[in-house]
């Protein structure tokens, strides 16, 4: 079964990337996912040579000029970019014969959303208050992201895996989120459906009533924040249209037209740079990167409250990657196995699993949830990620392997 192991740029400056690759290696994996586009974040880096690493918004790369010149968005550069630290990884996982994926965050910006707010999201009451999450119905972020992907498949990686390539989540708007009012989960995916003209004119072109399912939406949720009782239960079809109608609904699922018609320009686009896309569905971040513990509903199954149609992405993107954030490999087999129902048989199918907390607390349960992957009909365990974790950590991974047949 093949494995990768995700790391990140910083990984291999701190500790040199034949030490790192050859300590992969070491674990039986011949694969890295390297995060070539990422966004800001504050990470504990047990191995790092800091212990904290800060990272900065943008990519270890030069954006190609062909590919942006004229295009209203760029990606922000980062710091080391000139030194090529993405070439001499692959030039060195090359020398050993693995592979390297380029890993890109493509729609969640805080960066290009704060300095262009009309690229963003806009809610119902007309707020512009997501500035990460850049709308992929916007005709100027749809070119940004192509380019971005013809870029990194440049890099000679075997695949792009993209991220965010969907559709936000209500809590994914800022790098600080604070909320003192008692939204439902019903609430809060109202208050998080973009309401901007290019997206009202699309479900608008699909039959859709969108000025009422906007009106609706700044009704419930308007009354939620003036004192009204917030929805209880997770989000269903069924659930929404008994709370907020039809046209709500109708809104909702026409988003996927938006996110299928965006991931296929991108998968092409890929394909004719010589790589081909992985396309990682956020779903299972959203449900259980917290602690773990995912709700009922399946990942595949609750996709579409992202803008993500699997079904019709199955006819249309060759590989696609599954954020299996779950401690129970039960769950994670269910889970698996909901993907491989809807995108078909003829897919590549990665689950990317965390060999340590909050998921996995022994060799045991990791090679548990591997096994259940497989079984469910995975064809890759990928793990995430090398700076997070400390050795003993990364230790499993070996020892996990080694117990799948």
């Amino acid at each position: 079964m093949d494995a990768s192991v995700y790391l990140y740029v910083e990984d291999v400056r701190d500790e040199g990337v034949g030490r790192v690759l050859d300590r992969v290696g070491g674990y039986g994996v011949r694969e890295v996912t390297v995060a070539a586009a990422y966004h800001a974040a504050r990470d504990v880096t047990p191995h790092g040579l800091s212990r904290v690493t800060l990272r900065a918004e943008g990519v270890h790369f030069v954006p190609p000029p062909d590919l942006f010149k004229g295009l209203r968005l760029t990606p922000p550069v980062r710091e080391g970019a000139a030194d090529g630290p993405l070439a001499v990884l692959r030039e060195a996982t090359l020398d050993r014969g693995m592979a390297l994926h380029g890993w890109a965050v493509f729609l969640h910006n805080l960066t290009l959303g704060l300095a262009d707010p009309e690229v963003t999201v806009q809610d119902c009451f007309g707020g512009r208050g997501f500035p990460a999450s850049l709308c992929p119905a916007h005709p100027d972020v749809r070119l940004y992201a192509v380019a971005l992907a013809r870029s990194v498949a440049r890099l000679g990686v075997d695949s792009v895996v993209a991220e965010s390539l969907h559709f936000g989540a209500f809590g994914q708007g800022h790098g600080h989120e604070r909320s003192v009012v008692a939204l439902g989960p019903m609430d809060e995916f109202l208050f998080g459906l973009c309401f901007c003209a290019w997206c009202m004119r699309r479900a608008t072109d699909l039959g859709v009533k969108a000025e009422v399912a906007r009106e609706e939406c700044a009704r419930i949720v308007g009354g939620v924040l003036d004192g009204d009782p917030p929805a209880q239960g997770e989000v269903t079809r069924a659930a929404l249209t008994a709370y907020a109608g039809p046209d709500v609904v109708a809104y909702a699922r026409a988003r996927s037209e938006t996110v299928t018609s965006l991931v296929s320009e991108v998968s092409a686009a890929v394909a004719a740079e010589g790589s081909r896309l992985t396309f990682l569905d956020g779903t299972g971040h959203r449900k259980g990167y917290r602690d773990g513990l995912p709700p009922a509903g399946l990942a595949a199954h609750d996709a579409w409250q992202l803008g993500v149609d699997l079904v019709a992405l199955g006819d249309l993107v060759p590989s696609f990657g599954v954020l299996a954030y779950a401690r129970d490999p039960a769950r994670v087999a269910d889970d698996i196995g909901a993907y491989r129902r809807s995108i078909g048989t003829d897919r590549d199918l990665r689950a990317v699993l965390r060999p340590g907390l909050p998921d996995t607390d022994s060799t045991d349960r990791l090679a548990a949830k591997i096994r259940a992957a497989k079984a469910a009909g995975a064809t890759a365990t990928d793990f995430i990620a090398y700076g997070l974790l400390p050795y003993s950590t990364l230790a499993r991974i070996p020892k996990a392997l080694g117990h799948t047949p």
